[in-house]
């Protein structure tokens, strides 16, 4: 049996800088992982992947990332996930866990990870990086001992749908530091509520993670409700 740790991804700020011919986005971003993460574990098995906790999703195998991370890695083992990172919530749960299975592995090719997600290759690492291009170019950064309160909404943002809505909409930039906030804004209007929730119950101004779902600020805000979380180190 083996219990690894899968950190969610936090993302300070994301800026586009390009679109690639392939239409993948070239981005400018600080990232951190956090306290708030999924638990698994492995044992001797066919592979078959069982998600529990306050998200009990059954993706179908061919989309489900643990799934992948296991074939790239040549294993076939039973997965127990108590999922605690929602699944939408632009905190990049799904790339943890196939980050996680990579670190177990020992697998560390940047290359082989991005196949699975533009987050994979900085959460196999995690601690605080300077990411660009399509998430492959990282930089890694002195961790900082930093809190954040999030507010997690019911329902999850397409990143996909996100980014291209930020493509119809010409390319908008943020001042908040997130060019994905307008779009997603845009095409899921309901996350203003949430946003407003946050900024009423802190006073700060609420930033999106990622393309959404979640809000944050910087700042320890505990209340029924939020989820407070702190910033870890480097997984190795």
């Amino acid at each position: 049996m083996y219990e690894l740790n899968a950190p969610a991804k936090l993302t300070l700020s994301l800026i586009i800088t390009g679109i690639q011919e392939s239409g993948l986005h070239e981005l400018e971003a600080e990232m951190v992982t956090i306290t708030l993460a999924d638990t698994i574990r492995l044992s001797e098995g066919k592979t078959q992947v069982t998600y529990r906790g306050d998200y009990p999703i059954s993706p179908p195998p061919e989309e489900d990332l643990i799934v992948r991370a296991l074939n790239t890695v040549g294993q076939s083992m039973k997965v127990d996930v108590n999922k605690r990172i929602p699944p939408g919530g632009g905190l990049g749960g799904g790339s943890a866990n196939a980050a996680a299975i990579l670190r177990w592995a020992n697998f560390k090719d940047k290359n082989g990870g991005i196949l699975l997600g533009s987050d994979v290759p900085f959460n196999i690492r995690g601690g605080r990086a300077s990411v660009a291009g399509v998430g492959e170019l990282i930089t890694h950064l002195p961790y900082e001992d930093r809190v954040f309160t999030l507010i997690l909404p019911p329902f999850g943002c397409s990143t996909a749908d996100v980014y291209r809505k930020w493509d119809e909409m010409g390319g908008p930039k943020s001042c908040n530091g997130n060019d994905l906030e307008p779009a997603a804004l845009e095409l899921y209007p309901e996350l203003g509520k949430w946003k407003m929730a946050l900024e009423d119950h802190t006073g700060k101004t609420a930033r999106l993670a990622g393309s959404g779902s979640t809000w944050f600020v910087e700042g320890n805000f505990p209340a029924k409700g939020f989820v407070v979380a702190q910033t870890t180190k480097e997984n190795f």
